[in-house]
């Protein structure tokens, strides 16, 4: 069920930290990097979990690929966690 693979994604708090930087602005797999003590193949293994979990999408430019936010899905989850709260949804 993709809910439950977003849900893993954002378990991490290496992933939510990536979706933080997102937040500027897209950024390649090295600037991504550049922000975390760990080795790019971790970092890669990060942007993997996420782009499955579709909370982030990919596009290459030459030898680059860079990363950015998919907002839909974002909002697909706030709204999922405002109806959990008994929230109602405006029409």
């Amino acid at each position: 069920m993709a809910l439950q693979e977003t849900m893993r994604a954002l378990a991490d708090p290496t992933r939510r930290e990536i979706l933080s930087l997102l937040k500027a602005g897209r950024l390649s797999a090295g600037e991504i990097t550049e922000h975390f003590p760990v080795t790019a193949a971790a970092v890669s293994r990060h942007l993997s979990v996420l782009k499955d979990a579709d909370l982030i999408r990919d596009k290459r430019e030459g030898k680059f690929i860079y990363y950015e936010l998919n907002a839909s899905v974002l909002e697909e989850i706030m709204l999922f966690i405002s109806e959990l709260k008994g929230e109602k949804r405006d029409a």
